[in-house]
């Protein structure tokens, strides 16, 4: 018989309900982490966090109700400096959002939870919630913290957009706006923007990748968008948001299996080179 949906927001639970929750074992907390951050003039300021909290519930709608993992509130403000020039643009300063990861993660472990998954949709805050993500680990090593980025890994993106869009369509372009379109259509306006394509850089520097630089949004664009959003459609969109549920309910499922990742070994008389 198939089982029904369950509900697994974390913040829906009762306190005895949590209580239980959290003493299961294997016990699993997905944060969803997004940004209020300007996405051109056709997106808007919760692109990241609607991807966050969008992908993240059709995840969990794919899995075994009866699997032990709920998901806290998108935390829809982040680290966005990079494009406090734009208005509408809120960004917490980078000693801030790892306080946050340290207090709610170490409320979370003596709760019993044992894993953490910081589940981020913005580019800009990966490198600082993997501090955060060790920092915490460090505090409380007897949960497991796992930062995640919403489109690392995803299989067959190649096959969807171009190598070059790929390789300059960092914000807001053809990716983001069909994927927005597909989730959201009644919050993408009518322009489509061709911007901030970078010169060619030397050797193998780069905005982004083994030789990034700080960039700024301004250094590159005057509309927000880097990157070519007018190819974006629904249709791109719907094929998007397949590959991002389908990658990331793989992902849980095998994590929901295992034990992964392993947690001091030193107590356990495990040793490795």
């Amino acid at each position: 018989m198939t089982m029904p949906p369950r509900d697994c927001r974390f913040d829906h639970l009762s306190w005895p309900a949590a209580t239980a929750a959290m003493q299961q074992p294997g016990a699993t907390v997905v944060w969803p982490f997004g940004a209020c951050e300007q996405h051109g003039p056709q997106l808007p300021l919760a692109t990241d966090a609607l991807f966050a909290e969008r992908i993240l519930d059709a995840v969990l709608l794919g899995l075994d109700p009866l699997l032990p993992i709920w998901r806290l509130p998108v935390q829809a403000i982040g680290f966005s400096p990079e494009h406090a020039s734009f208005p509408g643009t809120l960004s917490l300063p980078a000693d801030l959002l790892i306080a946050l990861v340290d207090r709610v993660g170490e409320q979370l472990a003596d709760q019993g939870v044992r894993r953490l998954v910081l589940f981020n949709a913005h580019g800009g805050q990966i490198a600082l919630l993997q501090v955060a993500a060790r920092q915490l680990r460090v505090r409380c090593p007897q949960m497991a913290v796992l930062p995640c980025f919403l489109w690392s890994g995803v299989d067959g993106l190649s096959g969807l957009i171009s190598e070059a869009e790929l390789e300059q369509g960092l914000h807001a372009a053809e990716a983001e706006t069909s994927l927005m379109l597909r989730l959201a259509p009644e919050l993408v306006g009518p322009e489509r923007p061709l911007d901030g394509l970078p010169p060619a850089a030397p050797g193998d520097w780069s905005l982004e990748g083994a030789a990034p630089c700080a960039w700024l949004a301004r250094d590159l664009s005057a509309s927000g968008v880097i990157g070519d959003s007018r190819l974006a459609s629904v249709e791109l969109g719907v094929r998007l948001e397949e590959r991002l549920v389908e990658h990331w309910l793989r992902q849980f499922k095998a994590l929901l299996a295992s034990d992964w990742p392993p947690l001091n070994a030193a107590s356990t008389g495990v040793s490795g080179s």
